[in-house]
């Protein structure tokens, strides 16, 4: 893949996460509305729907430092090459993904072994 288009990409990619962190930022400091107490059910949604943001927020926080790591990489000139094998990722997989670090074979393989 030529350096524009991944740069294109990353870029694109990281105004997403960005702005998608921010909404979520966003949400939580609204915080409660009500000041007075909550009956059980509305305290668990609550808690369902804050833990289900901070997972979300998490993952986007993954996603944006992956991201930087594709970015290094591009300005080492190591865009596009495996971290683990050296080998070439497809740009097709690139296309998709614009941060990824292994061919898909070696992501499956990456993911079995750190569950």
């Amino acid at each position: 893949m030529e350096a524009a288009r991944a740069r294109e990409l990353l870029a694109r990619e990281r105004a997403r996460v960005e702005r998608e962190l921010a909404e979520l930022e966003r949400r939580e400091d609204r915080g409660e509305l009500a000041d007075y107490d909550q009956h059980p059910a509305d305290t668990a949604t609550e808690l369902f729907d804050d833990e289900l943001q901070e997972g979300l927020a998490e993952q986007l926080r993954e996603v944006l430092a992956a991201i930087e790591r594709a970015e290094q990489r591009l300005r080492d000139g190591t865009y596009g090459l495996s971290v683990e094998s050296g080998k070439p990722i497809p740009d097709e997989r690139l296309e998709v993904i614009p941060w990824a670090e292994r061919t898909v074979e070696e992501q499956e393989r990456y993911e079995r072994l750190t569950r």
